[in-house]
């Protein structure tokens, strides 16, 4: 059975924490990218998520956004992803994200997503 609760490292280093998953499904965590550790400005970043009841799936699909805290920034990360369980038991997620930038016009829009 996958379980999102605990601390999560990414291939690039990026580390997330999530907090106790409630009944739910919601959770919260914490954020924190691999240059955080070389740069005091770079602070950790509250995340807030939700995944398919574990009690139905064994590998639930989830998602979560980051509300970046980073000086004089105004963006967004929204994550989409499953969680899988190796035949070693190993749990491992896998997602894709969104990073949105606030934009000064429609015009700029989409530009302002990576």
């Amino acid at each position: 059975q996958c379980l999102l609760s605990g601390s999560w490292r990414s291939d690039t280093g990026c580390r997330m924490v999530v907090f106790t998953v409630g009944k739910d499904g919601s959770f919260s965590g914490s954020y924190l990218p691999v240059p955080a550790a070389g740069n005091s400005e770079i602070l950790s970043s509250p995340l807030k998520g939700s995944q398919q009841d574990v009690g139905l799936v064994l590998q639930p699909i989830f998602s979560f956004t980051v509300h970046w805290q980073h000086r004089d920034t105004t963006q967004m990360s929204a994550f989409l992803g499953q969680c899988y369980v190796g035949t070693n038991g190993e749990e491992t997620l896998h997602a894709l994200w969104l990073l949105r930038e606030a934009s000064g016009s429609p015009a700029d829009d989409w530009k302002a997503t990576r």
